[in-house]
């Protein structure tokens, strides 16, 4: 996740507590989740699309036995971080609202605008913004009568049972202000309608945040302006400049600010002027006053853009008119032909409801840049003209690991492009784009090349390469890493244990850039580049340099190659040894070479054992890692270390387990508190979503720059799935039900299939998979040694634990 988690207090070790874990998961409860059973009696959606609600991800779940010690008191439970907004897929425009007062409250590690929980709105935003809309620009909010300055936002109640969501919309109704509020955009635009009771004072306040900048009210209908907030760290794609248009003149005007650095009632001075038409400074604004009668209705429509000229190009080229349902009807129709490709029979409403809810979450990275055609200014500062639809960079520490996976089956031709813009801010910037933490871009070029999606695979070969081997790029403590291997921590003086969140997270580094090597390894040998293959074919070995094996455990070192004491492997560090994740989480991750781990661990038997381990030792450390929620023992849900932990059965012999565990997680994880609407930690642009998409699917890609699919537990009787190619790929579970979750024997294409696992090659030209299920694992299925998937490092043969 890329965001701030602490630790705080003392380590104190734990026992592991060993779970028979077969007898265990077969008896899990079947019960409904709290949220499914609150779900009210729906029609069968008229369309897919029909299906979705942007609103699931934007709760926190409501479990204790979920949330573990989550939050730290005085802080809000992280939710999904997920948007309800009016969006596009990909789109870096959204229209959106924001019921958190980011800038006097204390939000979660990252600046999420909407928390479903929270009962007032503070305003409405328009723009992009950065990974998360919370610094999104203008802030724009419909108010009747009395106003304040921001950053006391004058803020409104509203119904939860009168907000609606869905691909493309958003609607709430401000009961403080009598005023509906309806949210739509285009690829470039945003659309806001308010429909307002009678009133001589019907405002709409528009501002910049705290940084400010600039901001003038141009005419009658028109107010434009430029955000100071447009530093390397914050910046939109979109660009700093806004241009708003209004559907009808205003009756009265003024411009605003505040002034945060001389403190007077607790808020700061402010500057409120009447009919002057421009200002600047801290959270510069505007005010504009219409004279309406019951049900009357004012329209916004708002574009950015590098230059103001750009944003006004914006707007006639998307939002000539005053259309808000033609608008709203054509994202509807965008969306629609994308779910369109994804059928699915059988579940539960609420099932359905989170199958597409989440394949919506999914599609919100990485997000357009320009259109083919269109201007852009690239990683340096200039204008370009994009020779191909233009995609900012890809967040590969996070969906780098599934949904460019779920991508690549459904739109191979974004991928081509996405693939085009990272190559091209490679050549901007020298180095591929890195993500956070890792390295990650190869994840993508590798599996798109076993996908056979075409593309010059040699030309980015350059600046993967250069990733993997320039001290001086993008991969931090690089030289230590090829010098020795692995890549130590620094034991901060006086505080050996949690919170620690200065460090350099040497022993999860050197796994990550170990599963990198890896894949650029065999993607090197693709190129026919020998010696690279080799170099970097040892290098994916690393991963066994900061395994201790005197604990079990992936383990620190200090620079003299000791390892760090004491370490408990209970405690969920942030940037200390680990990243984000504890011991427990971060030694699973070896998805490139599973057998080798196996093995370390002391065969299938020891391995499985330690799975077990995993998924039942209770998970109660003193430090608290805030977005890690969705417990089962130590395995955390809400982040991304361990999430493919769960098919690791398939390696080492009892698949069955991992049915079980998906079933599970696909029931408790996702909407099973009151509002039907919660996810564990949080979606990171669409990752925990593409998790929920390929799981409920029956299969999840443990290593996406593999060609390779592992097979879970498919949640619908039915789901047809029409691959970008135009191949249809079937999964049909045969006697499914939230009992029958066991796998019993399956086909494809009418044949036996015996594996736990398939190749992409497999099911390239379409496919049906058939599965029987039942209500008891069938341990024959899929648990022969050599049905185990591909892995690095080859099974001893005839080895059976």
């Amino acid at each position: 996740m890329t965001l701030h988690a602490h630790t705080a207090g003392a380590v104190r070790p734990i026992r592991p507590r060993l779970w028979p874990l077969a007898l265990s998961l077969a008896a899990l409860s079947l019960a409904l989740p709290l949220g499914a059973q609150q779900q009210r009696a729906q029609t069968v959606p008229r369309q897919p699309v029909d299906g979705a609600s942007p609103l699931v991800g934007t709760a926190p779940l409501d479990r204790q036995d979920l949330i573990g010690n989550a939050p730290p008191p005085g802080e809000p439970l992280y939710s999904g971080i997920t948007s309800p907004g009016a969006r596009l897929p990909h789109s870096a425009t959204e229209a959106a609202p924001v019921n958190v007062n980011l800038e006097l409250s204390y939000p979660t590690g990252v600046p999420t605008p909407y928390h479903y929980p929270n009962p007032t709105m503070f305003a409405f935003t328009g723009g992009g913004g950065s990974s998360y809309g919370g610094r999104a620009e203008p802030m724009i909010m419909p108010v009747v009568g009395d106003w304040t300055v921001p950053p006391v936002y004058t803020a409104a109640s509203y119904d939860k049972s009168r907000e609606t969501a869905s691909p493309g919309y958003y609607a709430v109704h401000l009961d403080t202000f009598r005023t509906q509020v309806e949210l739509t955009a285009t690829a470039r635009t945003s659309l806001m309608r308010f429909t307002f009771p009678e009133s001589q004072r019907a405002n709409v306040i528009l501002n910049l945040r705290r940084k400010g900048g600039q901001v003038e009210v141009v005419d009658a209908r028109t107010i434009r302006g430029m955000s100071a907030s447009d530093g390397a760290k914050e910046r939109s794609e979109d660009g700093p400049y806004f241009v708003a248009e209004f559907s009808k003149p205003f009756a009265a005007l003024g411009t605003f600010s505040s002034n945060q650095q001389h403190v007077g009632w607790g808020i700061g001075d402010k500057d409120v002027a009447p009919d002057r038409r421009s200002v600047s400074g801290q959270h510069a604004g505007a005010y504009v006053t219409f004279h309406t009668k019951a049900g009357e209705q004012v329209l916004v429509k708002l574009a950015h853009g590098h230059s103001y000229a750009e944003a006004e190009q914006r707007l006639r080229a998307e939002s000539k008119g005053w259309d808000f349902d033609g608008v709203r009807a054509q994202a509807r129709q965008v969306w629609a032909r994308l779910f369109d490709r994804v059928q699915i029979s059988g579940g539960t409403p609420q099932q359905r409801r989170m199958f597409y809810s989440t394949l919506f979450q999914s599609f919100a990275s990485p997000r357009l840049v320009a259109h083919k055609g269109e201007r852009f200014t690239d990683r340096n500062g200039k204008v370009q003209v994009a020779q191909h639809d233009r995609y900012g960079p890809v967040p590969f520490w996070d969906t780098g690991r599934n949904q460019i996976v779920l991508m690549m089956l459904l739109e191979p031709d974004v991928v081509q492009d996405v693939m085009r813009s990272e190559l091209e801010m490679a050549r901007e910037r020298g180095y591929m784009n890195t993500s956070f933490h890792g390295d990650h871009a190869i994840f993508l070029y590798n599996g798109a090349r076993q996908r056979d999606i075409d593309f010059d695979y040699a030309d980015a070969y350059t600046y993967l390469r250069r990733n993997a081997t320039d001290p001086a790029g993008p991969r931090g403590y690089l030289e230590e890493y090829d010098r020795q291997g692995w890549i130590s921590d620094i034991v901060p003086e006086g505080n050996p244990s949690p919170p620690y969140a200065g460090g350099k997270a040497g022993a999860d580094k050197t796994l990550e850039y170990a599963w990198d090597d890896h894949a650029l390894a065999d993607y090197a040998q693709a190129m026919g580049k020998r010696d690279d293959a080799q170099l970097f074919s040892r290098r994916a070995s690393n991963y066994r340099n900061v395994f201790d094996a005197s604990v079990g455990f992936m383990r620190g070192k200090t620079a003299d190659g000791q390892w760090i004491s004491p370490f408990d492997p209970g405690e969920p560090y942030y940037n200390f040894m680990m990243k984000e994740a504890s011991g427990w989480s971060t030694v699973w991750l070896v998805p490139h070479d599973v057998q080798g781990l196996m093995q370390l661990l002391g065969g299938r038997e020891a391995f499985n054992r330690k799975l077990d381990a995993f998924f039942s030792t209770p998970y109660a450390p003193k430090g608290i890692c805030r977005d890690c929620t969705g417990m089962i023992g130590q395995y955390v849900h809400g982040n991304q270390p361990d999430q493919h932990a769960p098919y690791l059965y398939a390696w080492s012999g009892q698949p069955w387990k991992t049915q079980a565990l998906v079933r599970q997680i696909l029931r408790d994880m996702y909407g099973s508190d009151a509002s039907g609407n919660g996810y564990a930690g949080m979606d990171d642009q669409g990752a925990t979503s593409s998790w929920y998409v390929l799981s409920a699917m029956g299969f999840y890609p443990v290593d996406p720059s593999s060609p390779d699919y592992i097979i879970g537990s498919p949640l619908f009787d039915a789901a047809k799935l029409r691959m970008g190619n135009g191949k249809l790929l079937e999964v049909v579970a045969r006697n499914n039900s939230e009992a029958n979750r066991y796998i019993q024997s399956a086909t494809l294409n009418g044949k036996p299939w015996t594996k736990p696992w398939f190749s992409h090659k497999d099911i390239a030209n379409g496919g049906r998979f058939e599965f029987v299920m039942g209500p008891a694992p069938n341990q024959d299925w899929g648990s022969a040694p050599g049905a185990a998937p591909p892995s690095m490092s080859q099974a001893p043969v005839g080895s059976e634990g």
